[in-house]
Parts: C-alpha cells; sequence; structure tokens
C-alpha cells in the first residue's frame, strides 16, 4: 500500500489539534462531493461565478475562522498555515477557480492584518464574518507587479483627505471584494508609497471588466477621484513596500497547494483510466513506458508534498532570527508548481486524447497546473530571489534551532509582522548535509550527494564572474541546480516524519538524479559558461542507480491507486 500521505477525500486522515479545524475540512469535501463531477464540470465550462462555494463558507464561517488571526475575531479564528495548507490543497483538488478566490482573500488580508489601523482591521474581521471576500490590488497593466512603478497617485484635497486616481489591473476579487487593500504613491516629489482600502462597490470605483476567461473575475479597475480617509490608510512610506513585499511571502506560497491538490485529483483519474483500459491484448499500465510515467508522476508529487509541508513548518516557526522560511518559501512558489507542470505532462502522456474530454477532471487541471508558476512573476522572479540564499546555504551553515513538525494550533502571528525585507544575503542557515546524510545507504541519494560535491567545486574552483551574475539566462541555469539541492534536502527531512518507504525515497531521488544532469547540461551549453565550468557540469552528470525490486516496490503503490478514489457523479 502507498504511505498515506495524499489527499483521499473519503479519508481524511491529518492530525487536527480541534473539531473546528476537521469540521471545516469535512463540510468542505462534502459540499464539493454534493455538487457532483457533472455540475462542477459544467460551471467550468460555463464559466459561472461560485456564488454557491461563496454562500457556503459564509453560512459555515470557513474564510472567518481561517483567515483572522487569533484576537481579531471570534474565539475559533486564527491565522494557522497548518490548516490553510490543508485547506488550499482541498481547494485545489476539486477547482482552481475556488482556490483563486480563496488565495487572493488571502493577498488582500495581508496588509490589513500587518496594519497598526485597528478601525480597518476591525472592519475586515466583520466582513469575514459577514461571508465578504478581499482583493490585493497591486499589480498595474503598465509595470505588472513592479513594486517600485505606479500610477495609482493619491492627492491632497487640501482639507487633510486624499483622493485616489489610478488603475489596476489583473486583481482577483476586484468586482466584489469591500475591502481592496491597493498600492499607491502619494502625489509629490518624495513620491511617498501608501496602501489604502478601497471599496469595489464605491461609485467613484469603475470596473472596466474582466480581463479573463473563466470562473474568476480577474478585474481591471480604476478610480476616479476616489475619496481616502484617515481610516483608509492601511501603511505609509517604507511600511507600505515591506507589507507588499511580505504578503507575497504569506499568500503566494498557496501556489504550491493548489498545484498539489490538483496533481493528486488527476493521478487518482488518470491512473484509474489506465488501468482499466486494453490495447493490443495488453492492459494499458503493462507497457514499461506508462508504468514509468506514472511513477516517475507519483515520486514528483509524493516530493511535492514532502517538501511544501516541511516549508509549512519552518514558517510557522520564523521569528526575526530564524528567517530561514524566506528561501523555503519561493522553493514551493517555484519549484512545487513547475513539479506539478512536469507530473501533469507525464500522466497525459499516458492517456493522450481522454485528457482533452469535458467530462474530464483532467481538462481542467491540463490547462490550470500552467497557471500556477506564471501567477507568482514567472520562474525567473523567484529564482533571482534564491540565489541570494546561495552562499549561505552551502559554504557557511551555523547552528540553528531545530524544527519539529508544526501541527499544533498555534496563531502565527510572526507572519504579520516579519518586518523589512531586506538583507536576504545575511540570512542563515543549519548545515543541510546531515539530511542527506540520514539517507546515504540508498544509491541515488548517494549519487545525488556526489553531484552536489561536484556543483560546489564549480562555485568554489570556477566561481562565476561578475558578469556571469548579470546574466539572467546564466543564472537562471545556475539557480536551478541550487534549488533542487534545498528541494532535495526539505523532502528528505520530511520523509522519516510521514513514514516514507526507503524505496520510493531512492525513487524520488532517481527523478532528482536524472533532474540535476538535466540542468547541468543546459548550463554547459550556455553561451556564457566558461571552457572550466563547462567540465565540471559534464561532471554533474549521472545516471540513477537501476534496482528492479525497488522499482517494483514503487510500482505497487501507483497500482493501488487505481479505484481508490473517483468524484461524486
Amino acid at each position: 500500500m502507498p504511505p498515506m500521505i495524499l489527499l483521499d477525500p473519503r479519508n481524511l486522515n491529518r492530525s487536527y489539534p480541534d473539531d473546528r479545524s476537521r469540521d471545516i475540512m469535512r463540510s468542505t469535501v462534502d459540499f464539493f462531493e454534493d455538487k457532483g463531477k457533472a455540475q462542477l464540470k459544467h460551471d467550468d465550462r460555463e464559466r459561472v461565478w461560485y456564488q454557491d462555494f461563496l454562500d457556503f463558507q459564509g453560512h459555515e464561517r470557513i474564510f472567518a475562522s481561517l483567515l483572522t488571526p487569533a484576537g481579531e475575531g471570534a474565539a475559533d479564528c486564527r491565522w494557522d498555515t497548518w490548516r490553510l495548507c490543508e485547506f488550499a490543497e482541498i481547494l485545489g483538488f476539486y477547482g482552481l477557480p475556488y482556490w483563486y478566490t480563496w488565495q487572493v482573500s488571502i493577498l488582500g488580508l495581508g496588509p490589513i492584518w500587518m496594519s497598526a489601523n485597528e478601525g480597518a482591521r476591525r472592519r475586515a474581521a466583520q466582513l469575514l464574518e459577514d461571508g465578504e471576500i478581499f482583493a490585493f490590488g497591486l499589480s498595474e497593466k503598465t509595470h505588472g507587479a513592479d513594486v517600485y512603478a505606479t500610477d495609482m497617485i493619491l492627492s491632497s484635497n487640501g482639507n487633510g483627505s486624499l483622493r485616489a486616481n489610478g488603475e489596476k489591473y489583473y486583481i482577483g476579487n476586484g468586482n466584489r471584494a469591500r475591502m481592496v487593500s491597493t498600492f499607491g504613491k502619494l502625489d509629490g516629489d518624495d513620491g511617498e508609497y501608501a496602501f489604502f482600502a478601497a471599496d469595489s462597490q464605491h461609485p467613484s470605483y469603475e470596473l472596466i471588466g474582466n480581463v479573463v476567461n473563466s470562473q474568476n473575475y480577474v478585474s481591471n479597475f480604476r478610480l476616479h477621484d476616489y475619496p481616502v480617509a484617515d481610516g483608509d490608510i492601511l501603511h505609509r512610506g517604507g511600511d507600505a513596500f515591506h507589507a507588499a513585499l511580505n504578503t507575497v511571502n504569506i499568500g503566494k506560497y498557496n501556489l504550491g497547494w493548489a498545484s498539489i491538490g490538483i496533481c493528486t485529483h488527476a493521478m487518482y483519474e488518470a491512473v484509474t483510466h489506465a488501468a482499466n483500459r486494453r490495447l493490443y491484448g495488453l492492459t494499458v499500465t503493462d507497457f514499461p513506458h506508462v508504468k514509468r510515467l506514472f511513477t516517475d508522476a507519483y515520486a514528483r508529487l509524493v516530493a511535492m508534498k514532502l517538501v511544501a509541508l516541511r516549508a509549512c513548518d519552518y514558517m510557522r516557526s520564523a521569528s526575526r532570527e530564524d528567517r530561514r522560511y524566506l528561501l523555503y518559501n519561493p522553493i514551493v512558489k517555484m519549484k512545487v508548481t513547475t513539479e506539478g507542470e512536469r507530473a501533469i505532462g507525464h500522466m497525459w502522456d499516458v492517456i493522450a486524447a481522454k485528457g482533452f474530454e469535458k467530462d474530464m477532471y483532467f481538462e481542467s487541471a491540463g490547462r490550470d497546473i500552467q497557471a500556477l508558476p506564471k501567477l507568482e512573476g514567472t520562474v525567473h522572479v523567484n529564482i533571482a530571489l534564491i540565489v541570494k540564499f546561495m552562499a549561505n546555504y552551502l559554504f557557511d551553515p551555523v547552528e540553528m534551532p531545530a524544527i519539529g513538525t508544526r501541527d499544533d494550533d498555534a496563531n502565527d502571528s510572526f507572519l504579520f509582522d516579519q518586518g523589512p525585507t531586506r538583507g536576504l544575503g545575511a540570512v542563515k542557515f543549519h548545515d543541510y548535509r546531515p539530511a542527506f546524510e540520514r539517507f546515504g545507504h540508498l544509491p541515488n541519494v548517494e549519487t545525488f550527494m556526489q553531484q552536489i560535491e561536484v556543483f560546489r567545486e564549480l562555485l568554489t574552483a570556477a566561481t562565476p564572474t561578475e558578469d556571469q551574475q548579470r546574466d539572467i539566462d546564466f543564472l537562471l541555469s545556475l539557480g536551478q541546480l541550487f534549488a533542487l539541492i534545498v528541494y532535495a534536502e526539505l523532502a528528505l527531512e520530511n520523509a522519516p516524519v510521514y513514514s516514507i518507504p526507503d524505496e520510493l525515497v531512492d525513487e524520488i531521488f532517481g527523478v532528482f538524479v536524472r533532474d540535476f544532469s538535466q540542468y547541468a547540461l543546459d548550463l554547459h551549453g550556455k553561451a556564457a559558461t566558461s571552457h572550466a565550468q563547462a567540465d565540471l557540469c559534464l561532471g554533474m552528470l549521472r545516471r540513477p542507480a537501476v534496482d528492479e525490486a525497488r522499482y517494483a516496490a514503487v510500482w505497487q503503490q501507483v497500482q493501488a491507486l487505481d479505484g481508490a478514489y473517483a468524484m461524486n457523479p
């Protein structure tokens, strides 16, 4: 039997510290199962606004319980990243639009809960109790999510009040949110940044339209002399800038959980389809290439979840003195989501045309899985961030607190008190090597460790020049190698916690060995790569160890997914 790490809606076996959390997850699953697959797919095809889901969550007070920090609302309210992860996974499992309205509400709430404006926080808490949704007004059509440039201008009315003029673009929930956390700057030479709350129902708020063809409403809106009172101001100056970046730290980590949910549902459907179809006198899952594709997809999916869960532990344990989460967070945003694309691609290569059929969950999964890496400004944004941590992570480990599994019922208050976002290159890390050494008896883990050592040699003996470090194309390939090392460490730290058997760990690392070789070969081919660096890239190329017994044991875990779950019709 496979390890019990993948979501099974019929068996919600995750540890919960309280009945309220368990009830939220169970009732959410029941909502979607009662809705049924046919209606779910109909609403997706017809781009039906998900009012039924919003009514459900409002009646059950789900967003209120999950998204209101302790002390800001009712007794059952807390911001608990552990339970937010499972809820995000469940929403992704049933459909990305349901996850999206939740996700952008989290982003909209970030600047509010970080604000010293008590009145705004009280208003947000009451709106959550009323079942409302929120929005994050950062991006613009011209500048994207560039926080250094904004054309949303706040001008003085001469009586101490302000008016806002400008346009925002690609703003989820911008059609309905009663508090749109809007980023702009004050008119004048200083151009001081500001975050303020706008109401989408105000007459000075012009809703231009929906920029996507989806169930989601991803709005373009314009403010016309919108009145901004003191009670609407959330942040000014540097605090507004830091609130924007820290909100992204909190909210866009959830992108990985949407990918995990989508891939899990698709995996059940794809394996069940293939295992019950015969071609040329054979069951489809008897073909060797099919076994390989499904086994790789399964290995990638288990690793995705191990990594995202482990990153959650570090987020919940973060402090001003321990900011390791600032590396692990973009690893989830970038790496888990791109791994989701690859896992879906493997499954799609098996089920082929079936993946396009309108009544398959897979049809929407194949479309939506591509969105998640791109909702975070594409991969290069996160790679550029990740490489800032590379020197300290690989070469300057220090003693850091050991972090256990954080499934307790604490309120994650530090996430709304992160402080300035500067100084990433000074963030310290524990030694990554013990996590690998614990599994060093596994052939593919040992091979991966050898690849890491050659990569370290490249960084020390053939150190990238200043010109190479400014070459984004070169840096992206280098960053992929580093990101995979961090990703692999997080997976290993969590493997014993979730009782992942050695054969599956080694199969996962067989995938990692191949991926590392692929990234090394890509770096080898870059125009900026020196001859010495190219030689070391070739030294990173390795073949994973072949073990038929190990492979057969993992394949049995994949086969066990046949018929294990199917959504109510």
